[in-house]
């Protein structure tokens, strides 16, 4: 295992999505021990704290559509910004959320630093919706979608430049909630998604065997996970917004992440979606933590 030097960003945002509660998710998460894990594994582990997120909701009438732009695009360029920042620095940059929306800032932060990055999408859902498909408005549901550049201008070209990544580079994995516009979206650019279908089917294993080959062969000069806690089935993780029956078991999921790990190909990460007010015990972020473990090279023997 390498040494790594890890910089630890949070980001207590809900605004991405309508359920209260999430902005608490980067405080659970340390609260159950991400740091000290990370050190046991013999990191170096900087936490920089949290982005400064505003509770002022920006005055101005209501896109039904985009529900707080305003707040999202200022958090979203606080990140990116910190996420800039710490790869710059030659520091391994670990982003709390916070709902999902919160990779737009990520992925800003880091699109700059490579000319192929990779993206690995461990989630119920696909978030490749645009104002024009989305079913709720709920920008949480479009990071994705922003990143190849697609969406409001304001989002797409934070740091100035779009897209961020490369539709072709992206692997969605454990999806079963995915919306009309989204499927249409997937075929259109070319996204590579494994469905749980696939997963029953072919065996955790196998997917990531399938995944990290052809991301090699894509030539990739990083990748990014972005692990949002509804991947798993709700049994494992009960506290986040949008759970979704019958997804990724808690095994499977550390697998993928030891699996992750003995490629040496993860360059940064991010865990987003808990959300502490829904939770029991704070299960989900022990899960959350549980998994970085795994991603950092923890071992049983």
């Amino acid at each position: 295992m390498n040494k790594l030097n890890i910089s630890i960003i949070g980001v207590p945002t809900d605004y991405g999505q309508t359920r209260r509660g999430v902005d608490m998710g980067p405080s659970a998460i340390r609260y159950a021990g991400i740091v000290e894990r990370l050190e046991a594994i013999g990191h170096d582990v900087q936490d920089q704290g949290d982005i400064r997120v505003s509770q002022k909701l920006a005055d101005g009438a209501v896109d039904e559509k985009l529900l707080n732009l305003e707040e999202v695009v200022d958090v979203s360029t606080a990140l990116a910004n910190s996420v800039h920042e710490v790869v710059e620095q030659k520091k391994f940059p670990l982003v709390f959320g916070g709902d999902h929306s919160i990779a737009i800032g990520t992925l800003a932060g880091l699109g700059e630093h490579y000319k192929n990055l990779g993206v690995i999408w461990y989630d119920a859902h696909a978030d490749l919706n645009t104002p024009e498909t989305t079913p709720s408005g709920n920008i949480h549901g479009m990071p994705l979608a922003v990143s190849i550049g697609l969406g409001h201008e304001r989002l797409v070209q934070i740091r100035n430049y779009a897209p961020k990544i490369k539709p072709e580079n992206v692997i969605i994995i454990g999806a079963r909630s995915v919306d009309p516009g989204e499927r249409e979206l997937i075929r259109q650019q070319g996204i590579k998604v494994y469905t749980m279908h696939e997963i029953d089917r072919l065996g955790m294993t196998r997917v990531m065997e399938d995944a990290l080959a052809y991301l090699k062969e894509r030539n990739v000069d990083g990748l990014h996970l972005s692990l949002d806690l509804d991947g798993l089935d709700p049994l494992y993780t009960p506290g986040v917004g949008t759970p979704v029956p019958g997804g990724i078991t808690y095994r499977e999921s550390h697998l993928a992440m030891e699996m992750l790990q003995e490629s040496g190909m993860v360059t940064s990460a991010e865990f987003v979606e808990v959300n502490p007010i829904l939770d029991e015990k704070n299960t989900t972020a022990n899960v959350a933590v549980a998994l970085m473990g795994s991603l950092f090279g923890e071992t049983l023997v």
